[in-house]
């Protein structure tokens, strides 16, 4: 893939994949397509700093989802951030928001910084902060989106969370800044290291430790997580269909 054009393309064909089989993965499927739709939009309106690169970028980074993807469809073994995030989406006791944290924890945290790097190859680093920062900017409105509408695939999700007394915080204040303040960090490490394989199984290890807690966040969070589950939609395409409903009217004022 050379062209944003063709990552929507196999963007399309994956919604679809996890429509059909009823995957669970397809909640971040979704809500990544629209991102995607979103850069596309803005590169040709011209927002970014550097448009043409832009595109390099999102086709890069793009790209680490849909090869960790292909691989877990081929029984294959991705990045453990990714390979936790698949596994987990073979079960129905997660909620919505655990699925799509956990794609966007292995997306932002790992995947990011090493596509920003990749972009800027033999180049300052700090030269693309500006379009990676819109780029975290348009995934976190869609993020808060999605957060402030959650009734309408998790109905009573609002009403039992306050229960929960700030022990919800590594679920449901996943911080997409904090998220993206350690992607660029993380970024300027991996240009200036020459051992990049290294880089990335040391980071891949701290962000899949982050994957386990919110795949389990606690006994007491876990008893709500029970409760809430049971009143989520029960079709995974019925799902898929509203979060993709949310997100696109999120994008749409943003």
């Amino acid at each position: 893939m050379q062209t944003i054009e063709e990552v929507l393309i196999r963007m399309d064909q994956i919604v679809d994949e996890c429509r059909n089989s009823e995957s669970r993965m397809g909640y971040f499927a979704i809500l990544y397509r629209q991102v995607t739709r979103r850069v596309r939009d803005g590169i040709l309106a011209g927002e970014f700093e550097d448009n043409p690169r832009m595109e390099v970028l999102d086709v890069l980074f793009a790209k680490r989802f849909i090869d960790a993807y292909e691989l877990w469809i081929k029984g294959q073994k991705p990045t453990e951030s990714w390979r936790l995030a698949f596994e987990a989406s073979k079960t129905s006791g997660h909620l919505v928001l655990q699925h799509l944290f956990l794609g966007i924890n292995a997306h932002i945290n790992l995947d990011l910084g090493i596509a920003a790097s990749e972009t800027m190859e033999g180049k300052d680093l700090n030269g693309i902060k500006g379009d990676f920062d819109k780029i975290n900017s348009v995934l976190a409105e869609l993020v808060d989106g999605v957060k402030s509408n959650i009734s309408k695939v998790s109905p009573v999700f609002g009403l039992l969370i306050p229960l929960a007394k700030g022990r919800d915080e590594m679920l449901l204040n996943f911080s997409i800044q904090l998220a993206r303040d350690g992607a660029w960090k993380y970024a300027g490490e991996y240009h200036a290291d020459p051992d990049k394989a290294f880089q990335i199984q040391d980071r891949d290890k701290n962000i899949s430790a982050l994957a386990k807690k919110l795949i389990n966040p606690g006994k007491f969070l876990g008893f709500l997580i029970k409760i809430v589950g049971f009143a989520e939609w029960k079709s995974v395409s019925q799902t898929m269909d509203q979060l993709d409903q949310v997100a696109n009217k999120t994008l749409q004022g943003f």
